[in-house]
């Protein structure tokens, strides 16, 4: 069973440049390195309604609908998440292509079907990201299962 081994917090300070530089990628037009696993959120601030933005990982991608799943990976007091709950419209970027959006919070076992399927198709990245939030997965089905079952994702569709 997956077990947490540490609380890990949203960066703060200088470490937050890091996860906060591929947005300059998007910005420069570069955003289609990144191709369709990376996505750029345009979202607005719950509390100042300012326009804000996330580059985030995209966990699992239904081509026919293009429907985005992405992984709440710092928890429920994410900005950015939180920010989705407020206000559920927003855009993404993915590659040159805008799209309108609207968010919906997935929990549970759809969760674990998510995370089971991005394990499958990325292992390496899957134990880096979980090492990361500060779980330690055995790597069997049923612990990844498990874990993403603990986690909260987002579905982003068109609108």
């Amino acid at each position: 069973m997956a077990k947490r081994v540490a609380i890990r917090k949203p960066p703060r300070g200088f470490s937050r440049f890091f996860y906060r530089f591929p947005i300059l990628f998007y910005k420069w037009g570069w955003g289609g390195l990144f191709g369709k696993r990376m996505l750029l959120l345009n979202h607005t601030g719950r509390k100042s309604g300012l326009p804000r933005k996330a580059v985030l990982e995209v966990v699992n991608l239904d081509p026919e609908t293009n429907t985005f799943i992405i992984n709440v990976g710092f928890g429920p007091k994410t900005d950015w998440y939180q920010n989705l709950l407020a206000q559920p419209n927003a855009s993404i970027m993915v590659g040159k292509e805008m799209i309108e959006v609207h968010a919906a919070s997935i929990k549970g076992e759809a969760g674990g079907n998510f995370l089971l399927g991005y394990s499958q198709q990325h292992p390496k990245g899957a134990k880096m990201i979980s090492k990361l939030l500060g779980y330690e997965v055995d790597g069997t089905d049923e612990d990844w299962r498990a874990l993403g079952e603990q986690l909260i994702f987002v579905q982003l569709s068109p609108r």
